[in-house]
C-alpha cells in the first residue's frame, strides 16, 4: 500500500525541495506550510510543474493546526520546520530564544506526539527529524539554535526505543552547512532586536555564518532515501563525507579545558568575523 507522507516547513529551503521531488515519483505527499500565503503559491508552482501535491497550512506552534493534521491519517513524519536565529547567549534577547525552541523543539514534537499514537494503533509508521550537525556539535553565535537541535536528537533517541514494540521507525537527518539561505537569514534577525545595542557583546553587523556553504540540492536524494524507508541507518548526516568531522568534534569536547586558551578568541569566533554572508564551500 502506498504510503501518505507529511513534510512540514516545505514552503522553502530542504521542505520544499523533498517535497517536490517526492510529488515527482508519483509519491502520495502532504505538504505542510506555515502561512497561507504559501499555501497558494506552493500549489501554483506544483500545478505549473503537473505535480500532484497536496499542500496545508501547518504552523507546528498552532494547537488548532496541530488537531487539523492529525486528521489526515498519515503513515510518515518528517518533521523539517525550524527556525535559526544567530547570536551569543549573552546577547541575544529572550523571545528570540524560546521562540526557537517553539518552533524547533515544542511545535515538532507535540505534532508528533498525536501521529505517534495513530501510528502505534496501527502498529506501523515512520517519524523523521530533520536535525542538523548542529544537533551533535555546537559553534559560537548558533547557541540557541544548537540548544535546540540538540534537544531535539534526545527526544528522537527517547522516541527510537519506545516506539520499537510496535514497528514504528524513528529515524534523524543531520545536514552540513548548505546555502540555502537559511543560515545567512539567521544571522540578519539580529536587526529586530528590541534591545540597547552599546550594551552588547559583540557587533552583529561584523558577523556571519562561521561556515563556507554547499549546494542545497545534495540534501534531496539522501533525505528522500530516509522518508522512503530506503535506508535503515538512525542517523544520516549528510554530506556523508562530514560524519568522521563531526565524530572528531565531538571527541574533542572530552579532552576540553575550563582554563584552556583564555584571552585569546576562538577561531569559530574569528571565523564569523572573517567569511562573508553565502560563502560557498570550495568544492562548489
Amino acid at each position: 500500500m502506498e504510503e501518505k507522507i507529511l513534510v512540514t516547513g516545505a514552503g522553502n529551503g530542504f521542505g520544499k525541495g523533498i517535497v517536490f521531488e517526492l510529488a515527482k515519483r508519483g509519491a502520495k505527499v502532504i505538504a505542510g506550510v506555515e502561512i497561507m500565503s504559501q499555501v497558494s503559491a506552493l500549489k501554483q508552482e506544483a500545478a505549473d510543474q503537473g505535480l500532484s501535491l497536496q499542500v496545508e497550512k501547518l504552523d507546528v506552534t498552532n494547537p488548532r493546526d496541530r488537531e487539523k493534521a492529525w486528521s489526515w491519517d498519515i503513515d510518515v513524519l518528517l518533521n523539517n520546520a525550524g527556525v535559526a536565529e544567530g547570536g551569543s547567549l549573552a546577547d541575544i534577547p529572550e523571545e528570540s530564544l524560546r521562540r526557537q525552541f517553539e518552533v524547533n523543539v515544542f511545535g515538532p514534537i507535540l505534532l508528533t506526539k498525536g501521529f505517534a499514537r495513530q501510528m502505534v494503533k496501527k502498529n506501523k509508521g515512520r517519524i523523521v527529524f530533520m536535525s542538523s550537525i548542529s544537533g551533535l556539535s555546537t559553534d559560537p553565535f548558533m547557541g540557541p539554535y544548537c540548544g535546540t537541535k540538540h534537544t531535539l536528537e534526545a527526544f528522537a533517541q527517547a522516541l527510537s526505543k519506545e516506539l520499537q514494540e510496535f514497528n514504528i521507525e524513528v529515524a534523524t537527518i543531520n545536514p552540513g552547512p548548505y546555502l540555502t539561505g537559511f543560515n545567512d537569514r539567521g544571522f540578519e534577525t539580529w536587526k529586530n532586536w528590541q534591545d540597547d545595542p552599546s550594551e552588547r557583546i559583540f557587533d552583529y553587523e561584523k558577523l556571519a555564518f562561521p561556515y563556507e556553504q554547499m549546494d542545497p540540492k545534495e540534501v534531496i536524494e539522501p533525505s528522500i532515501k530516509v522518508v522512503m524507508g530506503q535506508t535503515n541507518s538512525y542517523r544520516n548526516v549528510v554530506p556523508e563525507k562530514m560524519a568522521s568531522q563531526i565524530k572528531k568534534q565531538m571527541d574533542q569536547v572530552w579532552q576540553q579545558k575550563t582554563d584552556e586558551a583564555l584571552g585569546t578568541r576562538h577561531k569559530k569566533v574569528q571565523k564569523a568575523y572573517d567569511l562573508a554572508p553565502g560563502t560557498l564551500a570550495e568544492n562548489e
